[in-house]
C-alpha cells in the first residue's frame, strides 16, 4: 500500500510563508516496501550531513545547529515512521521542529538550506499526484479502488457505502415494482437509482473531504449518468470506464484507469499551453524570468508553469528584481521556487511540469492577468 500525506493548499501556503534562520528542505526517493527502507534512512542521514555542513560554513549558532540535528537524527532513527512510506519523502526542518510529507511521485535526492523552505517538489505532487480513485458502481454493488502507476490496486473500505441498489432503497430489486403511484417502468427505476447514487455520494464525502485526487467512474448506463448527476466531489473525471465493474477485478480496473489518468494530466498541460499561445499576442504571456518574477511579486500571474528539474539560485527583492548566483549556499534560495511561492500566495494556479511540457526552452512560463 502507498502511504501518502500530500499537503493541502493551506498547508502549502503556510510553508511558503515560513521564515527562520535555518530552514532545511530535504527530498529523497523512498520505497513503500518496509524491508527495503534501510537504504532510504541512510540517504536521509547523508543529506542531513550536507545540510548541516552548509550551516557550519556560515558560522551558524552551535546550539541551534544541535537542535536542528536532533530533529533530523530522531526521524532517521524512528522505526515506526519508516514502516509506512510512499515513493518520495519531503523533510522540512528548522531548529524548532520538523514536518514530513510522503509523496506519490518519484523525486531525486535534493537538499537546500535557506531562510525559507523549498516547496517546488511539493507542487509537483499536487499538480500530478500519479494516483487516482476508481468508483466502480453497478446495481449489484459499489466499491472504491485506489490506482497508482506502479503499485497493485487496492480496495478502500468506505463507511456507510451501500451494498447495492436494492439494499440502498430497501427492496429486493429496483425492478420489483413501481417506487411511487406516479412513476412506472424505466422512469421509476431511475428514481430508485438516484436514491442509490445519493447514498454513494454521502458515503464518499467522509473519505474524500479535503482530497484532490482524480475520481474515475466505472459504470454503464443508465447508472453512469445518474451517478454523475449526483456526485458532489469536484475531482470527478469527465471520462468514464464504460464497462460494468461487477466482474472486473481491481487490477483490471486499474489497467483501464491508468490511461485515463494520463489523459487527464495531458489535457491539463495542453490547455495551459493553448492558453499561453492565445495570450502571447496580447502581451499577457511570457517566458522571461525577470518579467515573471516581477509579475509574481505584484500578483499579476494567473497561471504559472515551472520546470521541476531546473534549479536557479539567488534572491528576489521586494520589487521583484532577480539576483542570480552560480552556486547554492545557506543565504540564497531557489529562484524558480520563490517565484512559484509568490504566485501561489497571490492566487495563481501553478503547474510543476517537465521541460517538454513548457512552451519554450525557458524553465518557466507565465500567463498574466494583465500586461506588465
Amino acid at each position: 500500500m502507498l502511504y501518502t500525506d500530500i499537503p493541502t493548499l493551506n498547508e502549502l501556503k503556510a510553508l511558503i510563508n515560513a521564515r527562520a534562520d535555518a530552514c532545511v528542505s530535504i527530498y529523497l526517493p523512498t520505497t513503500p516496501l518496509t524491508q527495503e527502507a534501510g537504504a532510504d534512512r541512510i540517504a536521509l542521514g547523508n543529506l542531513t550531513k550536507t545540510a548541516l555542513a552548509q550551516l557550519v560554513d556560515v558560522g551558524f549558532d552551535k546550539r541551534r545547529l544541535a537542535a536542528l540535528e536532533e530533529h533530523l537524527v530522531d526521524l532517521a532513527d524512528d522505526d515506526d515512521f519508516w514502516k509506512y512510506q510512499a515513493r518520495s519523502l519531503a523533510v522540512l526542518a528548522t531548529p524548532e521542529g520538523l514536518q514530513t510529507f510522503r509523496l506519490p511521485n518519484r523525486l531525486g535526492e535534493f537538499v537546500e538550506v535557506a531562510d525559507r523552505f523549498h516547496i517546488k517538489p511539493l507542487l509537483r505532487a499536487i499538480t500530478f499526484p500519479h494516483e487516482a480513485l476508481v468508483l466502480a458502481a453497478s446495481q449489484a454493488g459499489v466499491r472504491l479502488v485506489t490506482v497508482s502507476h506502479d503499485l497493485p490496486a487496492a480496495e478502500v473500505k468506505v463507511h456507510g457505502m451501500p451494498e447495492g441498489a436494492a439494499d440502498a432503497v430497501g427492496r429486493a430489486s429496483v425492478r420489483d415494482r413501481s417506487p411511487s403511484r406516479r412513476l412506472h417502468g424505466s422512469e421509476g427505476q431511475k428514481v430508485l437509482l438516484r436514491a442509490y447514487a445519493r447514498q454513494i455520494d454521502g458515503a464518499l464525502r467522509g473519505i474524500l473531504a479535503g482530497r484532490e485526487l482524480p475520481l474515475i467512474l466505472a459504470a454503464v448506463e443508465p447508472l453512469a449518468s445518474i451517478v454523475r448527476s449526483v456526485i458532489s466531489y469536484p475531482g470527478l473525471v469527465a471520462e468514464t470506464i464504460d464497462q460494468s465493474p461487477e466482474r472486473l477485478p481491481d487490477h483490471e480496473l486499474a489497467a483501464l484507469a491508468r490511461p485515463i489518468l494520463d489523459r487527464v494530466y495531458d489535457d491539463q498541460v495542453a490547455a495551459a499551453r493553448a492558453l499561453f499561445d492565445e495570450r502571447v499576442a496580447a502581451g499577457r504571456a511570457t517566458t522571461e524570468l525577470s518579467d515573471i518574477a516581477r509579475a509574481a511579486t505584484f500578483g499579476a500571474v494567473e497561471l504559472l508553469m515551472v520546470d521541476i528539474d531546473v534549479e536557479l539560485h539567488g534572491t528576489i527583492g521586494d520589487d521583484g528584481a532577480v539576483t542570480l548566483v552560480e552556486a547554492a549556499d545557506a543565504v540564497t534560495y531557489g529562484i524558480l521556487d520563490e517565484i512559484a511561492g509568490r504566485a501561489l500566495l497571490a492566487g495563481a494556479r501553478v503547474l510543476a511540469v517537465r521541460a517538454g511540457d513548457l512552451p519554450s526552452a525557458s524553465p518557466i512560463a507565465a500567463i498574466l492577468r494583465y500586461p506588465v
